[in-house]
């Protein structure tokens, strides 16, 4: 008779060394757990997924861990991976002024002198915006007589916050709570070794020796295993990632043509690519310049077999034969090139049934200045701060500067996905208990998409961001 069996939450690699026995024995899942009890899991694991590349394996273990008071720019590159669940801290719900700032290692004393000042600053501008903004909102927003005061004080400072979360930026600490399995935090601690910033790479360091020791809290009082002390000992920098950007890098410098005018004002473009090998050529250039999808696509189908194969190859020379082929190489039927403000990326860098990539953050887009931001004191409290920020923000080097860019400086990013994702994008991000900057990217996504299907953008129902609801959370 068929039974169902839940399993009680234990150490990652003992999941997957019970998971896996079970699936090469005639054992019932009872006796496989016994059996792991009284053998050692480290040396399956080295045998069978490191040594011999049963990969799936690691996929059967998970585990939960919390990224802790690291920076928005750590937090980003933390984020990115697309098989995990996880979620940060969020910009509506919390007042962010009181938290003080991350001073990127790198900055030598002069340097973190003149980012610590012009950090101050932008957090007194945030705390001005949030009250500037919540006087106005109530001002023009009365309570409805069913709608309790702590609610409608809760909605209005959320909606407040919206505003000032624009001058918040990179250096800002906050909280990521991920559950994922080995395999992908393997492959993640990998990746954030070989960051350009020291703090993501000592971020890293710290995530591989937090699951390599007893867990720092645990819902039981006894003493706590490891949760993947195996994990620890194959987590070398991921050099293939890093080299082949910077040999793309170096390849585009030298062989692009000049650079068109391209699109440096906000928006979405949509790109229905016809060949999967211009799409992989445009896709592997994108993050290494600063062009936009389009014209390296149109780069693309132009060149030479040769050329296209050159690019290719470039990408490829640094891979191992343990190495995946880079995101690049994966595809969507619809690519959206989106200039957005770094805020809305952050919420719409969550969605990860798709493609993302993204250019480096220079600040050469300028910023956003939503609607939101009411002429007079609201507006010229942001945009004086924004100016004296970017000014600072020129003085110093790169790349530790870019812990000074706030959520309102502009960005290119690149979204690869089909059309369901569409759908649920344009749907959920679009309505009215969202972020305004992101509701305007999903609602141009759905108008990008009625150009070139209007049959299939008839069937996405997202809403105008004309249709607000400030009191609805």
């Amino acid at each position: 008779m068929p039974r169902v069996i839940a399993m009680s939450p234990m150490p990652a690699e003992k999941s997957a060394y019970a998971l896996a026995r079970y699936s090469r024995s005639a054992d019932s899942i009872l006796e496989s757990l016994e059996w792991v009890r009284t053998h050692n899991s480290q040396k399956f694991l080295e045998s069978f997924y490191f040594q011999y590349g049963h990969a799936s394996i690691a996929d059967l273990g998970h585990l939960g861990i919390c990224w802790e008071g690291i920076s928005e720019l750590a937090a980003t590159e933390v984020e990115d991976e697309q098989l995990w669940d996880g979620q940060a801290k969020s910009t509506r719900y919390q007042d962010f002024s009181k938290l003080g700032f991350v001073t990127p290692p790198e900055f030598g004393e002069a340097d973190a002198a003149k980012y610590q000042d012009a950090g101050c600053k932008l957090l007194s501008a945030y705390e001005k915006l949030h009250s500037l903004k919540y006087e106005e909102l109530t001002a023009s927003l009365p309570r409805p007589e069913d709608m309790k005061p702590d609610a409608y004080e809760r909605n209005l400072k959320a909606r407040a916050f919206d505003v000032a979360r624009y001058v918040l930026f990179f250096g800002i600490p906050t909280n990521v709570g991920q559950v994922t399995s080995i395999r992908t935090l393997e492959k993640q601690i990998r990746r954030l070794k070989a960051s350009e910033f020291a703090e993501i790479r000592e971020v890293a360091e710290e995530a591989a020796k937090a699951v390599s020791e007893p867990p720092a809290c645990m819902w039981h009082e006894s003493v706590g295993e490891p949760v993947a002390p195996t994990l620890t000992k194959y987590v070398d920098p991921d050099k293939h990632g890093a080299k082949a950007h910077a040999d793309l890098t170096q390849w585009a410098h030298l062989n692009l043509p000049a650079a068109g005018p391209g699109i440096s004002k906000a928006g979405v473009e949509l790109i229905r690519p016809q060949a999967a090998i211009i799409d992989i050529v445009a896709s592997l250039l994108y993050p290494v310049t600063t062009r936009p999808y389009r014209e390296l696509y149109e780069w693309a189908s132009g060149a030479s077999t040769a050329q296209r194969n050159e690019v290719i190859d470039v990408a490829l020379g640094s891979r191992s034969r343990y190495d995946d082929l880079l995101k690049q190489f994966r595809g969507g039927q619809y690519v959206f090139d989106i200039v957005m403000d770094i805020g809305a990326y952050r919420d719409l860098h969550r969605h990860r049934r798709c493609i993302q990539l993204r250019q480096a953050y220079t600040g050469d887009l300028g910023y956003s200045i939503p609607v939101q931001f009411t002429e007079g004191p609201i507006s010229e409290t942001y945009k004086s701060a924004m100016e004296e920020l970017f000014a600072v923000y020129r003085q110093l080097p790169q790349p530790s500067a870019q812990y000074l860019l706030p959520f309102g400086a502009n960005s290119r990013f690149l979204f690869k996905m089909d059309f369901a994702e569409i759908e649920y994008i344009s749907r959920l991000r679009s309505g009215v208990k969202g972020h305004f900057s992101y509701r305007e990217i999903a609602w141009q996504m759905k108008q990008a998409l009625a150009e070139v299907e209007p049959e299939l953008a008839r069937l996405i129902a997202a809403t105008p961001p004309w249709e607000e609801d400030p009191l609805t959370r």
